[in-house]
């Protein structure tokens, strides 16, 4: 069962396409003002009040303070935080110790080499997700993955063309997407159904 998670999102609208389209997780970058994605705290809840109960708000960080992080976990306006900055072992620790109990803690790593692959194996997330980092819409060398042992979503690239390649090949606990349902830099109603109903299939498969 690979899980699904739609990234990025920032508008009224791009709740209702994934409502609509109901993967398992819904990300929101919160407050990277460098991302074109990017969403304040003060307006979160706005967007993740009418998300759908079953899909679980996941607030994407970097490098952020944890009372900050700690905080919209324990308001329930996210259910996880996916961290992609320089956060070690002892912020995760001191963001275990805040958050409350049940909160999922992700850790993103990006990907150029075998040491990378590593620290991610021996990360203390309950979760890690494994991007090349680039940005650039490309997928990284997923042959570097091939000793990872640990269940990870994959990110970095994922679109239609290339999904049912990343499932059958690598098996990742989970896939993230952003860009891969964007047209001209906005959310996309029909690729998100496509790409869920794609992953759903899969799992009818299985």
């Amino acid at each position: 069962m690979t899980r699904i998670k739609i990234c990025g999102l920032k508008r009224r609208e791009d709740i209702l396409y994934v409502n609509e389209a109901m993967p398992d997780y819904a990300g929101f970058i919160i407050h990277v003002p460098k991302s074109v994605r990017n969403v304040e705290p003060d307006v979160l809840p706005e967007l993740t009040g009418i998300l759908k109960k079953e899909i679980i708000p996941v607030g994407v960080f970097v490098d952020a303070d944890e009372a900050l992080v700690a905080g919209l976990l324990r308001t329930g306006v996210i259910r996880a935080a996916q961290l992609h900055g320089h956060e070690d072992h002892g912020y995760i620790a001191r963001l275990r110790t805040l958050a409350p109990e049940g909160a999922q803690i992700i850790k993103a790593f990006k990907v150029q080499g075998p040491d990378d692959v590593s620290a991610a194996r021996h990360c203390p997330a309950d979760m890690i997700l494994l991007d090349g980092g680039r940005g650039d819409g490309r997928v990284f060398d997923w042959s570097l993955l091939k000793n990872i042992c640990r269940p990870y979503m994959l990110a970095g690239g994922l679109n239609e063309e290339n999904m049912d390649k990343a499932i059958s090949t690598l098996h990742p606990w989970g896939v993230d997407l952003s860009s891969g349902v964007e047209t001209n830099g906005q959310k996309d109603r029909e690729k998100i159904s496509r790409i869920v109903n794609l992953v759903r299939q899969r799992k009818e498969d299985t």
